[in-house]
């Protein structure tokens, strides 16, 4: 089983773009349009099933809300924030 983080450790890894509430960090993105919001979606897509840890993803016209947690150890583990890192990532490179 993956290892629950902290706050602390949990806060340390935080970032500047995503806050955390409890056990679960979230990160909203206002993209350029649509089809471009839906273009990252697909991309997140991929990189969660390769990691096999799965987002919460809202989407409202171009503006995407990821939450991340994970629900099977219960709380914030290091899984987490490494997909943060790669969202940011796919963000970035827009």
């Amino acid at each position: 089983m993956t290892e629950i983080l902290s706050d602390s450790e949990a806060d340390e890894r935080l970032g500047t773009q995503w806050t955390r509430s409890g056990a679960v960090i979230s990160r909203e993105a206002e993209l350029a349009s649509f089809m471009q919001a839906i273009e990252v979606v697909d991309r997140v897509a991929v990189l969660a099933e390769a990691a096999d840890h799965h987002p919460d993803i809202d989407i409202r016209w171009r503006t995407l809300t990821f939450r991340l947690s994970t629900h099977s150890a219960g709380g914030l583990t290091a899984k987490d924030f490494d997909l943060a890192q790669q969202i940011d990532e796919v963000l970035a490179a827009l």
